[in-house]
């Protein structure tokens, strides 16, 4: 009975343990379009639209008939007396005038008729919406960017635990056959241990880097929005993502700085400050707004009495207010948001060359990226002719260890640089995409 018991609890906690570890396969493309509808700054940005949209109505609800109720009930705990001299012979007498309880309900409608300031809101809210919605693209941008280096950081980690482990199975073959020569008589024991202190540094370097591709998965799963603990499954290769990013006609692309996000986003800014400039003139104007209200009222030394009787009343109001003298005041918050917005002009023009030196930075960029890559995959043929030479020369007994050694460092120096100019295609062309503002293809 125990051990199914024990069998019963194992197989539910297996199971458990499968349905809690999530296993995602995605290529580039694929996790680009789940990041931007997952990411934790993506969906932080469609709140913040939604948040305008409420903005919006909250203002525009102001101008609209605005409807409010009230209840009031009084009950004279002691009830005042007042002296009255009704004879004129100088004897004050004392009369109650008012009854021990009173209820009274009525409901008020309210319009505002004029308000500049209300006006100016309500476009600066509109405004509002509009940046917070260039701020969700600008966001989705940089998501993008995000998420390419991130995928690449992965594949980078991948590919160089490939390539060093393929380096030290060649190097522990060289140390096996040094030694036997050496047992031979043929070598010296300095090429025995030079030999195991370049192994030594691979098997390091080889630590190191499946540490860093922990760590790699882990902030690609933070780009996408998902938990670190998400195991990942990825699609595409290295070299694959680095032959589909070069691309030259990419850098004939025409920049019109006036459709950046960016620029609109600067456009926006200034319009909030040519607004608020607006709103602090229209403090000078005066406001009109209107009412009307309807109630019903009883005044009883019994409220809970049925032959109570109640009194209706109505009242219609309008009204005006004009502001005439602030000391200043007013003038002095309008010649602030004026100069606000001269400086919102001169930002505006400094973004604008700023963007166009970005555009052609991210194109000589990518350009060079491109160049480095076809340099470094041509040096690490030719370092890798060159080692295996070596290695040759080192077992026939013509070249020293230390001749090996210089030519085995250089051949991981250029498998690094290679690797790593591969990376660099792919992240220079996601800059540069954004750079020259280029859509987003889901």
């Amino acid at each position: 009975m125990k051990k199914t018991i024990l069998v019963c609890l194992s197989t539910c906690f297996f199971l458990l343990a499968n349905a809690q570890e999530k296993t995602m396969n995605l290529s580039l493309n694929e996790a680009i379009s789940f990041g931007l509808e997952n990411s934790y700054n993506t969906k932080a940005s469609k709140n913040d639209i939604l948040s305008a949209k409420k903005k919006v109505w909250e203002t525009t609800s102001t101008g609209l008939p605005q409807i409010s109720g009230s209840v009031s009930f009084q009950n004279w705990l002691k009830q005042q007396v007042t002296l009255v001299d009704i004879d004129g012979d100088g004897t004050n007498e004392e009369f109650i005038f008012t009854q021990k309880q009173s209820l009274d309900a009525s409901v008020t409608l309210s319009q505002l008729l004029f308000d500049g300031s209300y006006l100016v809101g309500l476009q600066a809210s509109k405004t509002y919406l509009k940046i917070s919605e260039q701020a969700n693209e600008k966001t989705k941008l940089a998501t993008r960017e995000a998420i390419i280096n991130a995928y690449g950081n992965v594949l980078i980690t991948e590919k160089s635990i490939v390539i060093v482990e393929s380096n030290i199975k060649i190097l522990q073959k060289n140390l096996n056959d040094a030694k036997k020569i050496y047992e031979n008589g043929f070598n010296e024991e300095e090429d025995i241990e030079q030999l195991e202190i370049t192994l030594g540094n691979l098997q390091s370097q080889l630590n190191s880097v499946k540490r860093m591709k922990v760590i790699a998965y882990k902030m690609l799963n933070l780009a996408l929005g998902n938990s670190i603990s998400t195991k990942l499954v990825l699609t595409d290769t290295l070299d694959s993502l680095t032959n589909l990013n070069i691309d030259l006609n990419i850098i004939a692309e025409e920049f019109d700085v006036e459709e950046h996000i960016d620029f609109k986003i600067a456009e926006n800014d200034r319009e909030s400050k040519r607004l608020l400039m607006r709103l602090e003139q229209s403090k000078a104007l005066p406001t009109l707004s209107a009412f009307i209200n309807y109630g019903s009222a009883v005044y009883t030394e019994d409220i809970t009495s049925s032959n109570n009787n109640w009194y209706d009343y109505s009242l219609l109001g309008v009204s005006l207010n004009i502001p005439i003298f602030s000391s200043f005041g007013r003038s002095a918050k309008t010649a602030q948001a004026k100069i606000a917005l001269e400086t919102a002009d001169i930002r505006l023009d400094e973004i604008k060359q700023k963007l166009n030196l970005q555009a052609e930075t991210a194109k000589s960029d990518y350009q060079l990226s491109i160049e480095n890559y076809n340099t470094a995959k041509k040096n690490v043929s030719l370092a890798e002719r060159i080692e295996k030479k070596q290695r040759i020369k080192f077992f026939e007994g013509i070249s020293s260890s230390f001749d090996l050694l210089q030519a085995q460092n250089q051949l991981y120096s250029q498998q690094q640089t290679y690797i790593q100019s591969m990376l660099d295609v792919i992240a220079k062309k996601a800059a540069l995409e954004n750079a020259l503002n280029l859509p987003i293809k889901q």
